[in-house]
């Protein structure tokens, strides 16, 4: 009898295992398959957003209530609570010296692409110049590299400066095989508006890089290439902006206080409220629409909100701000090692000055033209919450709610990171005009 129990237990793993990691900020989705090979069940992980696929995994095993598997190329390995109708596996992700928490969800099986086709990536020949650029931080002691698209024509030319949203990014934001700033790019330089994407620091051609610098040190990159941009004879210096996507949304408008001369601002899923109130609803928002029940959320909000609360009352100490996160843990059932490990990205500079911030005072504080644009399916920069704050914020602010968006400006069904590989388009043709038209008006002579 208990062999038959241990069978119809494995038996039961079966199937297409969904989730997502929280990581500096942005979910990274994992995929775990379990499929009927010839000698048993066949289990591998997908990564979509570090474009990885078919990782084996080994030990998968349903013991009792709790469920375990290892992948030996990642170093990782996972162990969870298995929920009372078998759909769910809440736990931890380890890895390395690290861990973090994971919940995956059954999901319905879904139709594997034979590869990912980005239709809007923009393709050559083009009608506009395209220079690599390096331009230099002097208070940072670093230089960054980045494109120039200059529109057709002697100029002088309105400009946007692109800043980039959680975690180090290429100047194309590249996320998922698509490109969403080189589309961005593409789209406001044929509008007759240069436009400056650079390397994060760290990444690519760029100096720096690190887990220590935050978002006001990135507002000294964006000023430093709004300086860049005033040297250059093709640019008109009192029409340079900032447009800023996810934490890049709050990098602009601190820009701009601290003292970058921006002429305009744009956000795109950009937060109006503290970073610990959003890590607290793009887990507990991505819970929900991953299927998770009613009272597993109010759990979810309950023990998110305490480490949160851990963090900033620890803020300017990382090893106590991850010592008392670890302590919550514990209370709530973690085992001790894990709960060291999921907690260990907390004692990062960047991690407890994002929780710490509030752009509130940077946003109140602006005078130029602000557009501030959401996707109505944002479960990362929710909407409702970071549209209705920022019109108490900047009441002259032109906000814009887009119906059927996500985080990356996609039309998508859900919203969950999951999908956004899977959606063709990179950039919704709606937010693409929504932008561009508003650059266009605000920079017109």
């Amino acid at each position: 009898m208990e062999m038959v129990q241990a069978e119809a237990a494995q038996t039961d793993l079966a199937g297409r295992w969904e989730g997502a990691l929280t990581v500096g900020g942005t979910a990274l989705p994992i995929v775990i398959r379990v499929e009927p090979g010839p000698d048993g069940l066949v289990t591998v992980m997908d990564s979509p957003a570090q474009n990885v696929r078919g990782l084996p995994v080994a030990g998968l095993t349903r013991s009792g209530g709790t469920v375990r598997f290892t992948v030996p190329a990642a170093r990782g390995g996972f162990e969870g609570a298995v929920s009372a109708d078998g759909g769910t596996w809440t736990g931890v992700w380890t890895q390395g010296a690290g861990s973090l928490p994971l919940i995956l969800t059954r999901t319905a099986a879904a139709a594997e692409p034979a590869g990912p086709n980005r239709p809007q990536t923009p393709q050559p020949p083009f009608p506009y110049a395209a220079e690599a650029v390096t331009f230099r931080n002097d208070g940072a002691g670093i230089a960054l590299a980045g494109t120039l698209t200059l529109p057709e024509g002697t100029g002088p030319f309105p400009a946007v400066v692109l800043l980039t949203g959680s975690g180090a990014q290429d100047r194309d934001e590249t996320i998922l095989d698509h490109k969403p700033f080189a589309v961005w790019a593409d789209a406001l330089t044929r509008r007759g508006i240069a436009v400056l994407r650079y390397d994060d620091r760290g990444v690519g051609g760029s100096g720096g890089g690190g887990p220590n610098e935050t978002t006001g040190d990135f507002a000294t990159d964006a000023r430093a290439a709004i300086a860049f941009l005033r040297t250059r004879p093709e640019i008109d210096p009192a029409r340079i902006g900032l447009m800023g996507h996810s934490e890049g949304g709050a990098t602009a408008p601190l820009a701009v206080r601290n003292g970058a001369p921006a002429a305009f601002v744009v956000m795109l899923a950009g937060p109006a409220v503290p970073g610990a109130e959003i890590i607290i609803e793009q887990a507990v928002r991505i819970a929900t629409a991953s299927g998770q029940t009613p009272a597993q959320v109010v759990e979810l909000r309950q023990l998110q909100s305490r480490i949160m609360a851990a963090v900033l009352a620890n803020k300017d100490d990382g090893p106590a701000a991850a010592a008392a996160a670890q302590a919550v843990l514990v209370e709530a059932g973690i085992p001790a090692e894990q709960a060291r490990g999921s907690t260990a990205a907390i004692a990062s500079g960047w991690y407890r000055s994002f929780v710490a911030y509030d752009p509130g005072p940077a946003l109140s504080a602006l005078t130029v033209p602000l557009l501030a644009v959401y996707g109505e399916k944002d479960l990362q920069v929710p909407a409702d919450l970071d549209a209705g704050a920022l019109r108490r914020l900047q009441p002259a602010a032109e906000i814009v709610i887009l119906p059927g968006l996500n985080h990356l400006m996609q039309t998508a069904t859900t919203g969950l990171p999951g999908e956004y590989g899977t959606i063709e388009e990179t950039v919704s043709p709606v937010a693409l005009t929504t932008v561009t038209d508003w650059v266009v008006k605000v920079t017109a002579p």
